[in-house]
């Protein structure tokens, strides 16, 4: 699916960055995984969009969103089920996920949120080496003909203003 980036449609929003574009165009290391690549990167949270680190977790914009502000909170160690988390690390991913949610909702103001997690190939996993705990904001009506028919989604900010608008309205743990 292609996406359409539409930030005219939001005016009314201050322009917060530059135009965003999928984050930094970086090799998988050796033995890392996708996501252990990007947050091990060393490169600005701004050009890989991380939103925040915790101790053992981190949320990063879905560079493929379904809608602006998509976000994904994961552990820093890549781990292909929830079930091989031990209890500290889930607790706190899940506390992650409550945070990320808070965010999401205090910049986007969305009218609901859908919270998932796409586990291993067949359950849809696009990195199925690495959980991720997607929190997508949502609105009546956020699919249109272009989603249905022409398979494109019209995203009406760039990656990076949503990124500074996460960052900005990140709370406190």
């Amino acid at each position: 699916m292609d996406h359409l980036r539409a930030g005219w449609k939001l005016a009314n929003w201050p322009v917060l960055g530059a135009d965003g574009e999928p984050h930094a165009n970086l090799e998988r290391a050796d033995g890392l995984t996708l996501f252990e690549t990007i947050e091990q990167s060393g490169l600005p949270d701004e050009q890989t969009y991380i939103v925040w680190r915790g101790a053992n977790t981190f949320c990063i914009l879905n560079v493929f969103p379904y809608t602006s502000g998509s976000v994904m909170v994961l552990p820093t160690v890549a781990a292909p089920s929830m079930l091989d988390l031990d209890d500290d690390l889930y607790d706190e991913l899940w506390n992650s996920v409550k945070l990320a949610t808070r965010a999401v909702n205090a910049a986007f103001s969305p009218q609901g949120i859908n919270v998932g997690i796409n586990e291993g190939t067949a359950g849809g996993g696009s990195v199925p080496e690495h959980l991720h705990v997607h929190i997508v904001p949502r609105w009546s009506a956020d699919t249109n003909f272009m989603t249905s028919i022409a398979e494109v989604r019209i995203l009406p900010m760039t990656l990076a203003d949503s990124w500074a608008k996460l960052r900005a309205n990140w709370p406190s743990p």
